[in-house]
């Protein structure tokens, strides 16, 4: 009786040793289809594997830094240049006197009002004594005229205004050309500073990437 006992329950444990053994088989395809080629996460890289992947990034990384050190001395070199800046002063001038002749009481400016003035003027005394158009025809274009004058005259005397005001700032924004040139080297200082802080955080970016390419040289626990 009891060797029949011994036998059910052997039965009954070889069954569910089958059945778990054939669970887990299953299980591992299912398992593999769901991972799929998905790249291992940075804790499954093996020590010679994290080394390599740090070395080709750091080697695409240096030519893009030493390019960019290349082009901030370049640029260093460019801002802290004082002819430049007596070159941009020099242009400022040109550009300042130019102005102030056209607007300059025997300018060009000064004289368009004028012109135009005269014109209407002018044309006022030849339909006057024009023959050619009917009395009210000859009224109307009197009328036009007329009022072509008058708005030219007012016209001219704000042109006249504006003129003045503007030549009187041009005479002033001469008279500070030594402070202007110092302005504009100041501006020029700032922006050598913006190229040397960039810089430096590239640099410092690349430092951490090389720290971590060093750390990988070292055997684990070492």
């Amino acid at each position: 009786m009891s060797r029949i006992v011994v036998g059910v329950d052997a039965r009954r444990y070889v069954i569910l040793f089958t059945g778990l053994f054939l669970s887990l088989v299953l299980a591992v395809p299912t398992a593999m289809a769901q991972t799929g080629n998905r790249p291992a996460p940075p804790d499954a890289y093996t020590p010679v594997e994290e080394f390599s992947r740090q070395l080709d990034e750091f080697k695409r990384t240096i030519p893009e830094l030493n390019k960019k050190m290349e082009e901030s001395a370049t640029a260093v070199d460019r801002w802290t240049d004082v002819d430049k800046a007596r070159k941009e002063i020099e242009e400022l001038r040109a550009l300042v006197g130019a102005a102030l002749g056209a607007v300059s009481d025997n300018g060009v400016v000064s004289q368009l009002g004028t012109k135009a003035l005269n014109h209407a003027r002018e044309k006022m005394r030849a339909i006057e004594q024009e023959t050619r158009f009917k009395p009210d025809e000859k009224q109307f274009l009197l009328e036009q005229w007329r009022k072509l004058r008058d708005e030219t005259e007012n016209a001219s005397n704000e042109l006249g205004t504006a003129r003045k005001e503007f030549s009187e700032l041009l005479r002033t924004l001469q008279a500070n050309e030594d402070f202007i040139d110092e302005l504009i080297q100041i501006r020029q200082a700032a922006k050598a500073l913006e190229v040397i802080r960039r810089l430096t955080q590239d640099i410092r970016d690349a430092s951490d990437q090389l720290k971590r390419l060093i750390g990988g040289i070292k055997p684990p626990g070492a």
